[in-house]
């Protein structure tokens, strides 16, 4: 049984990868994006995600699954045309979305993505 780690750190992993599915951690936006709005927020974290699949040797086609947590249900729509636009037809993933607190203060979005990688 082989398991892959990317970029381990003493918490965590930037993605973990077993039989063909890779597990990333948690994406929040970067740090230009922090002091703006869920829409550029959500764009700044899935441009991460999108970077993360590509060195991982995955994409957006490959998803399996989305948790994203929102600091405020109210940006609910808001991040949904963000998401909607990203996510390429026909290749939704299972998601779900919940409202939780987030590590810091200024981020209003994050996300944790499983998807499928290419042998």
């Amino acid at each position: 049984m082989t398991i892959q780690r990317h970029d381990t750190k003493a918490r965590m992993s930037r993605a973990v990868i077993h039989q063909g599915v890779a597990y990333l951690c948690g994406q929040v936006s970067g740090p230009e994006a922090r002091h703006e709005g869920i829409k550029e927020q959500t764009e700044s974290m899935l441009a991460r995600v999108d970077a993360l699949l590509k060195e991982i040797g995955s994409s957006r086609e490959q998803l399996l699954s989305a948790t994203i947590y929102l600091k405020d249900g109210n940006d609910f729509a808001a991040m949904n045309e963000v998401w909607d636009a990203w996510v390429p037809e026909g290749y939704a993933p299972a998601r779900t979305c919940v409202c939780a607190p987030l590590p810091a203060d200024e981020l209003k979005v994050e996300i944790t993505v499983t998807t499928a990688v290419s042998s």
